[in-house]
């Protein structure tokens, strides 16, 4: 019998077959996942095995971010006290209206994410601005510094941050800083070691580096400061000269962030402390840590009640998720949405065009530029699907729009970490503030419209005039959105 290369490539083909199903489906995922993955491993057989190995592998979820006693018990308790308060009115405040009520309850069983009352916002849309409001409240500090983010690059701005991290160690302060080393790439062990030699604390997310991380999809995206227990930074921005608008390929960077004094900052301070404890090896916080210096009592410093909300790939529930869509679904007159990447899932896609066919004025923004090529084709292909149902899309011109913002009505808005995307909804760690404020959601509205100014409306006649090429490129890019 001869053995032809049609049989060998034949067998090949079916083993590749066979391994990409077994692959596949040994594992519980999404069904739009399974044939993104599935798609990848039939059409690239051997690479995109490889490909899957970095970034197709789940986490062991039960080994993350466990909750000593001490901790759960006094969140349990502020918690239940919580659920009793959203039923007494707030004499700072007129009272919350049902929908804000039920949206409150959802972060508070889904995710844990306690409601705090009077707390004192700015925003920051400009990085030079937030990074000297974050230098100067480091050194301020008596007491602890804790910095997490996805991005923390060896730079000026880098340089600068490190540098007042150092000198709050060198007095006596105690420094923790988490980075992603993916997200950091460039960055390595030898920057921080000023910062360990001072007696500061540095741990890469969940990996070594990003060389031996074999998990590449799940990345810390969050972006957290927290000074004393007392103050706290949540947002878009992340450490980099880039992010100061100093990058030729972007050019000006637009994006939000938010400074915050309050109770809010205890969940700030929570959330920091889960993830240092899921990273760190040696270093862990002892067990009392709840009572001592990294959560004070503090006096009300606002009017902005708020939740803070985490997500990520070590919970089937998607929290932030399900808030964009519980606000989706909230939204009677306008619902303003600003992101770098817009790959809704199904979920999210079929609230928006419920939300647009019943009158609510839907505007979304993303940059006009791209910074990653097939996310910015498929974000292209979900504007003009729903461009198409009547949502307002604005591609943003004045540079690249980083900003993950989202307006509903008059009252609530969200601003963080999270993107409208697949990535952000399941893979990566992301955390956000919800807030309940009139006043911020009008300013964040006034941003919204000077960004407009700078913006160009992209109508369904310009989506449609779009080249066959353009269109082609945008829908395969499209069916590898789980994934991307």
């Amino acid at each position: 019998m001869t053995i032809s290369w049609s049989m060998i490539l034949g067998v090949i083909y079916a083993i590749n077959l066979m391994t990409a199903l077994f692959t596949v489906f040994r594992q519980r995922r999404d069904i739009a996942a399974m044939w993104a993955w599935l798609l990848v491993l039939l059409l690239l057989p051997v690479i995109g095995f490889i490909f899957y190995a970095f970034f197709g592998r789940q986490l062991p979820k039960n080994k993350l971010f466990k909750v000593d006693n001490t901790v759960q018990t006094r969140l349990d308790t502020i918690l239940s006290e919580q659920r009793e308060l959203l039923l007494e009115p707030d004499t700072s405040q007129h009272p919350v209206s049902r929908d804000i009520a039920g949206t409150m309850q959802l972060f508070m069983r889904a995710n844990r994410a306690f409601l705090t009352r009077r707390n004192r916002v700015k925003l920051f849309t400009d990085g030079n601005s937030l990074f000297d409001a974050i230098i100067r409240d480091i050194n301020a500090a008596q007491r602890n510094v804790n910095v997490e983010f996805y991005t923390f690059y060896n730079d000026e701005i880098g340089s600068a941050v490190l540098s007042a991290l150092v000198a709050r160690a060198k007095a006596g302060v105690t420094v923790r800083v988490i980075y992603d080393p993916w997200g950091s790439m460039g960055t390595y062990r030898r920057f921080f070691k000023p910062l360990i030699d001072a007696g500061g604390y540095v741990e890469p997310f969940l990996a070594r580096s990003a060389i031996l991380d074999f998990r590449l999809n799940f990345r810390n995206h969050r972006k957290i400061v927290v000074v004393d227990g007392e103050i706290g930074y949540v947002g878009g921005f992340n450490i980099g000269d880039q992010y100061l608008g100093c990058s030729k390929k972007f050019g000006h960077w637009r994006d939000t962030h938010i400074r915050i004094e309050g109770a809010a900052v205890f969940a700030l301070q929570s959330r920091f402390v889960l993830d240092w404890n899921a990273t760190s090896k040696k270093a862990k916080l002892a067990d009392n840590y709840v009572d001592r210096d990294y959560f004070p009592v503090m006096a009300p410093k606002g009017l902005t009640s708020m939740q803070i909300v985490s997500s990520g790939p070590d919970s089937q529930l998607q929290q932030i998720k399900m808030g964009y869509i519980r606000l989706i679904q909230m939204a009677k007159k306008r619902l303003w949405i600003q992101s770098p990447y817009f790959i809704p899932d199904d979920g999210v896609i079929e609230a928006l065009k419920i939300a647009i066919m019943s009158g609510v004025d839907v505007r979304i923004m993303v940059p006009s530029m791209p910074d990653h090529p097939f996310v910015y084709r498929a974000t292209q292909h979900f504007c003009r699907d729903t461009a198409e149902i009547g949502a307002k899309i604005y591609y943003y011109g004045n540079g690249f729009l980083h900003a993950k913002t989202m307006l509903v009505d008059d009252e609530v808005a969200s601003v963080g970490s999270a993107n409208m995307d697949y990535r952000s909804f399941k893979l990566n760690f992301e955390v956000n503030a919800f807030l309940y404020d009139k006043e911020i959601n009008t300013q964040l509205a006034a941003l919204f419209e000077q960004d407009m100014a700078e913006s160009t409306l992209i109508t369904p006649e310009m989506f449609a005039d779009q080249s066959l090429y353009l269109r082609f490129k945008q829908s395969v890019s499209r069916l590898l959105a789980p994934i991307l």
